[in-house]
């Protein structure tokens, strides 16, 4: 019993310290989850063309990575075996996910810009400056400057245009625009951006989504192995500490 104490001290210590990595690598999806809702949820939302939860997904998965992370550090210091091997159904449960969300996001990616066209499209022609998509497309349009989708005259086959001509969020310069000149069909594509917005917003993300894509590749792999390495030292300190009954007292 005397050698296997320091054999399981040894373990302990590398799965305490892992389990203080996998704590961090779930503060990071949770904040990549807040970044993702308040900075590209706008355009997330035109892109999906039913609505998606996906900065949800990774607060919540980040937030319970993090609630495992300190449950994996009792359990350790606990020295329970029963909780080391319900830590390692949970690693493998996250190694699955992440396997499928990596090869789901690098398919996915293929697609943004046909899915965007149809759904930007979409959103434009049938905008009513109230609902989800209405609002993301006059965010879109204010923060890039750009009205329409490859021109403003895309606003003219809307169910918008007739009545109110061109929405606020086109306006080129918002102290000499007012609703009425955007209904005068004889100025109102004088005061609007004349740039359309696909161009640029799919050009944005793709931007982003490739800096982020080759970093979440390189963290992929570095945590799917990392995930290896926290099963099998929480497999062998269980059994271990299961052979040989030992206890913290």
């Amino acid at each position: 019993l005397m050698e296997t104490k320091p054999v399981i001290t040894f373990l302990k210590t590398l799965l305490i310290v892992y389990s203080f990595v996998f704590w961090i690598t779930g503060a990071i999806l949770l904040a990549v989850g807040v970044w993702g809702k308040f900075m590209i949820g706008p355009y997330i939302s035109l892109i999906a063309e039913n609505t998606t939860n996906a900065p949800y997904v990774l607060i919540g998965t980040g937030t319970v990575i993090i609630v495992f992370g300190l449950f994996g550090c009792f359990a350790t210091c606990r020295g329970s075996p029963w909780m080391l091997k319900l830590y390692v159904m949970f690693l493998s449960l996250v190694f699955l996910a992440e396997l499928v969300a990596g090869i789901s996001g690098f398919v996915f990616r293929h697609e943004i810009k046909g899915t965007f066209l149809r759904t930007y499209t979409d959103a434009v022609l049938n905008y009513d400056a109230e609902d989800e998509k209405s609002l993301a497309v006059d965010n879109v349009q204010s923060s890039l400057r750009c009205c329409g989708v490859n021109n403003y005259t895309s606003w003219l086959g809307s169910v918008y245009y007739p009545a109110n001509g061109f929405p606020l969020s086109c306006c080129s310069n918002s102290s000499d625009c007012s609703p009425q000149d955007l209904r005068n069909t004889t100025i109102n594509h004088t005061k609007v951006y004349q740039q359309g917005c696909y161009e640029l917003v799919t050009s944005f993300l793709e931007t982003n989504m490739a800096i982020i894509a080759g970093r979440m590749c390189c963290l992929m792999i570095g945590m799917l192995c990392l995930k290896l390495i926290g099963m099998l030292l929480a497999c062998c300190l269980s059994r271990i500490i299961t052979a040989n009954q030992y206890e913290m007292v």
